[in-house]
């Protein structure tokens, strides 16, 4: 479960970004906040994993905010000036959106808090692979998975197939946009058309990978990645 805080001085933003939460598994509204010290006021007697942030507040500004705190959750700045945006990164927030944002726009930031959340805790957990996860749009479906789930992942003409070990999930995003939503030291490109999970590899045969009850091709642009896999 990941709980959020929303601070921002608009309603509508609230409702917005309450809407997108909603439609994603998991994801738990801690408290509603309209400017900074109401924020300070409930971040020194509670916790949470990440806070969506307004800039432009009456009171406290947002970055002004962000900087009394000693410990910051993950922070996804949320603004109509990005002229704010280097500052931002500065300051270490998880992604930068301006608005008005789109769903998909947003979908992208979370799943980049996610990846970020899952690599901190890889160094500080032998457990953390089971904190690694991501979502993955179907239709108007958003399924969580489980990034040590997925066996293989394969382009599919304007779609792309998510092979996992219980489940084929077919989204409307390029290869290389999955891509860059997993950890890249995990998956390895073997065919313009296939990025595979090493560690889930039963054999290589040939110009075959054979994962479980799947067969994926070799590229020969891509065999030297294969080749290193297997010194």
């Amino acid at each position: 479960m990941i709980t959020y805080l929303i601070i921002d001085d608009e309603h509508l933003a609230h409702n917005i970004i309450k809407g997108y939460c909603d439609s994603l598994p998991n994801m738990k509204l801690m408290k509603s906040c309209y400017d900074g010290l109401e924020a300070f006021e409930y971040l020194n007697k509670n916790t949470v994993d990440l806070i969506f942030l307004d800039l432009n507040m009456p009171k406290l500004k947002g970055f002004e905010f962000l900087k009394t705190l000693k410990n910051p959750p993950k922070v996804i700045v949320t603004t109509a000036y990005k002229e704010y945006a280097l500052e931002g990164y500065e300051l270490d927030v998880s992604d930068y959106l301006l608005k008005p944002f789109g769903f998909e726009r947003f979908l992208k930031a979370i799943n980049k808090v996610f990846t970020s959340v899952s690599q901190q805790e890889f160094h500080e957990s032998d457990n953390a692979k089971n904190s690694k996860r991501i979502f993955l749009r179907s239709n108007k479906i958003y399924t969580q998975v489980d990034v040590d789930d997925i066996l293989f992942v394969e382009s599919s003409g304007n779609y792309t197939k998510v092979i996992t070990k219980s489940d084929s999930i077919t989204i409307r995003n390029k290869l290389s946009d999955v891509l860059s939503s997993l950890p890249s030291e995990e998956f390895l490109q073997v065919h313009k058309s296939f990025v595979v999970a090493p560690k889930h590899i039963n054999r290589v045969e040939g110009n075959r990978i054979y994962i479980f009850d799947h067969i994926v091709p070799i590229g020969k642009v891509y065999k030297m990645n294969v080749v290193k896999l297997l010194r």
